[in-house]
């Protein structure tokens, strides 16, 4: 595992083969779904915006579960369907952005939620000319994320929770604070696909507004 360089940054075919070869050195951690709880996957989705690599961020539409917060494509898992096969789903439902297995580079440690989720996290380069068509119903709004930014080593800043315990917060852009689950998978994001470190995120203290 080792920390992208510039050049891989600036050429598409070398970025989505430094992504691939960190997360197929990283040992990720699946989490056993128990009774009650419930599974869903999310995309990691790079795509070049303004000739340069970009990862999708969206703010949930004001109503519905996690209204107004910030979040990547995806969902809860239908009956009978993968999890790559959900979080494809979801990429295109929401976002307008089609993808396929093959360009699913890798995955991240499954991330147990306090409102009762196991996520999944995949990490999609997709390889053709990308789209974006966000669904208003589910999405708000869809931002574009540097990777560049990613990779600054302000991140991640550290709050107090309200229990005394460290807060993540993912400070993106003005107006932009993402704090865990999304905060954290995008946190583990950097981490080893970007900066090629095996850091685990499974005990990062979500924000109670984040339960709901």
């Amino acid at each position: 595992m080792s920390t992208l360089k510039e050049a891989d940054l600036a050429d598409p075919s070398r970025l989505e083969a430094a992504l691939r070869a960190n997360l197929t050195a990283f040992e990720r951690r699946a989490v056993p779904v128990p009774e009650g709880v419930r599974s869903a996957a999310v995309c990691l989705t790079v795509v070049p915006f303004r000739d340069e690599p970009h990862i999708l961020v969206i703010k949930r539409a004001p109503r519905g579960r996690n209204a107004g917060q910030w979040a990547l494509p995806g969902g809860r898992l239908d009956e009978a369907e993968s999890a790559q096969e959900a979080a494809l789903r979801e990429l295109a439902e929401e976002t307008g952005v089609e993808a396929g297995p093959t360009e699913v580079a890798g995955l991240l440690d499954d991330f147990r939620t306090e409102s009762g989720f196991v996520i999944t996290p995949l990490v999609v380069v997709p390889r053709g000319p990308v789209q974006t068509r966000p669904d208003p119903k589910e999405v708000q709004s869809l931002h574009h994320v540097p990777l560049r930014r990613l990779m600054k080593p302000d991140l991640p800043r550290w709050a107090t929770a309200a229990d005394g315990g460290p807060l993540l917060q993912m400070p993106l852009r003005p107006g932009m604070v993402i704090h865990a689950p999304t905060g954290a998978l995008l946190w583990q994001f950097r981490e080893v696909a970007l900066l090629g470190r095996a850091t685990r995120v499974d005990t990062v203290t979500q924000p109670e507004f984040t339960w709901r």
